[in-house]
């Protein structure tokens, strides 16, 4: 998908010139749900109750190599994980110090000082930026520290197959584990936009 901020800049430009941007603000929805995806396949993997949950993230900012977290994706994601009664533990190597300029001190929010470190106490792991740190991890130390071993890889960084060879559950964007293949928890009422 295109990134959010240049689908933003093109469609005010078009409006900008009388132009009715109905592509672009078709785009721009597209990359909103996107974003609303991990948190989709979180839910349905721990039975559609996230409430009393841990979820470590990796990645705060928009993109590596910056502290930029103004269309982030890890801030839809970390607000419907709170919105859901999750806690958050996360480790980004430059935005720690942006996140907590949003969010400021909560209890359910936990910045680490490494991405292992993050994995302390938590139930699955989300990548969120494909920091270069965190493309060759150690795969039976995330197994090991994980409550329900699972990796939601929101970046594609790994291969399905070797994570779940690695004892872990796997879902990326568009391949490995996806919604169709986790049963709907009978227990939890899901929103509409959760059953796709």
């Amino acid at each position: 998908s295109c990134f959010p901020k240049d689908v933003q800049a093109l469609e005010r430009t078009a409006h900008g010139v009388g132009f009715e941007a109905k592509l672009l603000g078709a785009v721009e929805a597209v990359n909103y749900a996107q974003k609303g995806k991990l948190f989709e396949l979180i839910e349905r993997h721990c039975g559609g109750q996230l409430k009393g949950k841990t979820i470590a993230l990796w990645g705060l900012a928009f993109k590596p190599n910056t502290d930029d977290m103004r269309e982030a994706s890890s801030r839809r994601l970390m607000e419907l994980l709170w919105a859901a009664g999750a806690k958050v533990r996360a480790f980004d190597p430059e935005a720690r110090g942006e996140t907590k300029r949003i969010y400021g001190e909560r209890p359910d929010l936990v910045l680490c000082e490494d991405a292992y470190q993050a994995l302390e106490g938590a139930d699955v792991l989300a990548i969120v930026t494909e920091w270069k740190a965190f493309r060759a991890p150690d795969f039976a130390r995330i197994r090991g520290a994980l409550k329900a071993p699972a990796i939601f890889d929101g970046r594609n960084l790994y291969d399905p197959a070797q994570v779940e060879e690695a004892g872990l559950a796997y879902y990326g964007i568009g391949r490995g584990r996806s919604l169709a293949s986790v049963p709907v928890p009978s227990a939890a009422v899901l929103r509409p936009a959760a059953m796709a």
